[in-house]
């Protein structure tokens, strides 16, 4: 009998070491997999009706006779409205800009009721409107936020996602930059899923929102995200600075680094950090779609690197494509 027992435990071992080998290997697997893609298929098309090919740009009546309009997501409304007013006086033309989102950007071109629409993501495959063209103004970091008391400064991408995966439940599994222990604060998820059908943004955390804890706790706008941070001790969420300085009366809160590396301008650049948002603009081609003032704007927008702020924290398109940033015409499709 204790021969048997013997033989069992010597077959069990083996066993044993290969489930513990194919579960070490598919978590590998599944943490290489949890961020989603950063871009989609340029060369794809969406289907559309041809009675939809044939329709010429139509504005909505409430923008009134004007040469142009224009849709912006509410950041690139404040990274270039100002560039886009100065060239319609220099050029003595009437372009209507109006304040969005990307879904409302969307929903314009779609009804092919505006003449360009700027985006905060890559384009979805729905985005891909035959005849439409995206054009990249440049890319910013997307940044962890904390509460301002939060010992807390540094982190691991893994560490990250398993926050947000709900794999980590409190600070105190953390340590500080001094190997101290976290807070024993419960932590609080706080996500804006927002442009869930495109890719890039915060799916380069987490691919889909069922990847996420269960105890995310969901805001519907910026400000939300902000000020739900601010005022939650044991919160963390995310957000572009631009944002942050922006609603920064919403309250006060700090940026984490991740891997030890920080979100700025240099280390995205460099592809060290990892997440950061697309900010792209659209012309039309085609006969009846094509305006000509529209595409003499946005070459002058692409060129306008130089006068972007320094506080919209933005990497221009000619930074990225000398770093090797991957380009299909004016439109970045892929990091280096």
């Amino acid at each position: 009998m204790k021969v048997l027992n013997n033989i069992r435990i010597i077959i069990f071992l083996p066993c044993l070491a290969a489930v513990f080998l194919f579960c070490h290997s598919v978590m590998a697997e599944n943490s290489e997999t949890l961020q989603g893609e950063p871009f989609t298929d340029p060369s794809y098309t969406q289907q559309m009706p041809s009675s939809w090919k044939d329709q010429p740009i139509r504005h909505d009546p409430d923008v009134g006779q004007v040469d142009l309009a224009v849709t912006l997501d509410q950041h690139l409304y404040r990274a270039i409205k100002g560039m886009i007013e100065n060239y319609a006086a220099e050029h003595g033309l009437k372009i209507s800009v109006s304040d969005g989102t990307c879904g409302i950007t969307a929903g314009k071109l779609v009804r092919k009721a505006v003449d360009v629409g700027g985006f905060c993501c890559p384009p979805g495959k729905t985005d891909r409107l035959p005849g439409l063209l995206f054009h990249t103004i440049g890319v910013v970091p997307i940044v962890l936020l904390v509460h301002p008391e939060n010992p807390i400064g540094d982190i691991t991408l893994q560490e990250a996602r398993k926050i947000f995966q709900g794999e980590m439940y409190r600070w105190s599994e953390l340590k500080n930059s001094n190997g101290q222990q976290g807070p024993d604060t419960k932590i609080q998820p706080i996500g804006r899923l927002h442009c869930k059908i495109r890719p890039g943004h915060w799916r380069l955390l987490l691919d889909n929102e069922d990847l996420f804890s269960p105890r995310l706790q969901e805001v519907g706008t910026i400000p939300d995200m902000i000020s739900l941070v601010a005022a939650t001790p044991g919160a963390i969420g995310y957000e572009v600075m631009m944002m942050v300085e922006r609603y920064r009366s919403e309250g006060k809160v700090k940026a984490l680094k991740i891997d030890g590396i920080a979100p700025n301008r240099t280390n995205l650049l460099s592809r060290k950090y990892p997440l950061y948002r697309t900010l792209n603009i659209t012309t039309w081609q085609g006969e009846k779609v094509k305006m000509q003032h529209a595409q003499e704007l946005v070459d002058f927008l692409l060129g306008q690197e130089v006068r972007l702020d320094n506080k919209f924290n933005i990497i221009p398109a000619s930074s990225l494509r000398q770093m090797g940033w991957q380009f299909k015409g004016n439109e970045l499709i892929g990091s280096p």
